[in-house]
This record gives C-alpha cells, structure tokens and sequence, in this order.
C-alpha cells in the first residue's frame, strides 16, 4: 500500500542453459528506495520478497536500444568472449539490467553483469 516508485536498475537474474540461451527461470529485482531501506514496507504477495544484495565486484557492458532475450544472450556472449579464459566468474547466473523507463525513445541504457568470483 505504500507508493515508492521505478527504481533503476531493473536487474533480472537469468540463468543460461549449456547452449547459452536462457532458462524460463528468472529472478527479477528492483532497488528499494533510499528512504525505505531500513524499514521497508512488508510486500502483501508472498512472492515477492525483500533480500539484501551483497557487495559484489562485475564484469560488465552495456549497449543500448529496446533490450529483448536475444540481445542479453548475445551481449552476455560478447562478454564471455573479451574475458577469455583467464578471469573468473559465476557461470551459473549474470545479471540483465535496464535503466530507462518504457517511453524513452532514444539514449536507453542496458548492461549485462557477471559476477567475479
């Protein structure tokens, strides 16, 4: 019952399948405001759930446009690829974030993330 706004990023946890494409499980996050973090308001659905993220270190990169599945999968490849063989990093999940709000046509921001182990 408490009106809190969009947040950014939007960060949703995708999971590759061994051939790179993406589970139909996903985990999707948003950032508690500022000013609820230390109290948030308790969701009413017992599916959402409020976790902590820890502090974490990412390789990261970011394109732009109406991000779709295909080009998380294909950004998240191109990464994989400029890290090469020599860092580490969880290969179980990555992040797919977007930063903009639906209507804004032109300058959007999406990163994908891997998390360094």
């Amino acid at each position: 019952g408490v009106g809190m706004g969009m947040t950014a990023p939007v960060s949703i946890t995708a999971f590759p399948a061994e051939d790179g494409s993406l589970q139909q499980k996903v985990k999707v996050s948003l950032r508690i405001p500022s000013q609820f973090q230390d109290n948030p308001p308790r969701p009413s659905d017992d599916s959402i759930k409020i976790e902590e993220r820890q502090e974490m270190t990412i390789y990261s990169t970011q394109f732009g446009g109406y991000a779709k599945e295909v080009d998380y999968v294909n950004y998240a490849a191109k990464l994989k690829s400029a890290l090469g063989t020599e860092a580490v990093y969880r290969k179980d999940f990555y992040f797919c974030n977007g930063y903009d709000p639906p209507m804004k046509p032109y300058g959007r921001r999406n990163e994908v993330w891997f998390v360094k182990e």
